[in-house]
């Protein structure tokens, strides 16, 4: 079985988090595209939540028979499967479009928790969102 998962924040590369996290060796990048969802800027780290009137711009990547990738992950999203309304993320499958058009489906983190004072991404790209900072 192949899982993908698609990374819009601190897991994209630029970032060392996955490499922190001894996953990124086990994850293929794919490409780069969008998820319909609404970003906010949550300070250390930005937070997606589904919206039909937003896209959220990241990197799609796929991980092959390694289930440990999406346990690590979890943990460093705060998504517990057996209590999920009260994780901090929730892991969804969701509809991802490729810059090439093409349509797959992956793993995604919807923030799960109240936004606070989060101030809305309007570009939906948090890279350039931090180029603007």
């Amino acid at each position: 079985m192949t899982d993908k998962i698609f990374v819009y924040g601190t897991l994209m590369a630029g970032f060392d988090r996955r490499k922190r996290a001894g996953i990124d060796t086990r994850m293929r990048f794919v490409g780069r595209g969008w998820i319909q969802a609404a970003m906010y800027d949550l300070g250390l780290f930005p937070a997606a939540i589904p919206a039909p009137d937003g896209r959220v711009a990241g990197e799609l990547y796929e991980v092959v028979d390694d289930p440990s990738v999406l346990t690590k992950l979890d943990e460093i999203e705060g998504y517990r499967p057996t209590e999920p309304d009260t994780s901090l993320y929730m892991r969804a499958q969701t509809a991802v479009t490729l810059e090439n058009g093409s349509v797959d489906s992956a793993w995604v983190y919807f923030y799960n928790a109240p936004l606070g004072q989060g101030q809305r991404i309007e570009s939906g790209d948090y890279l350039d969102h931090l180029r603007l900072k």
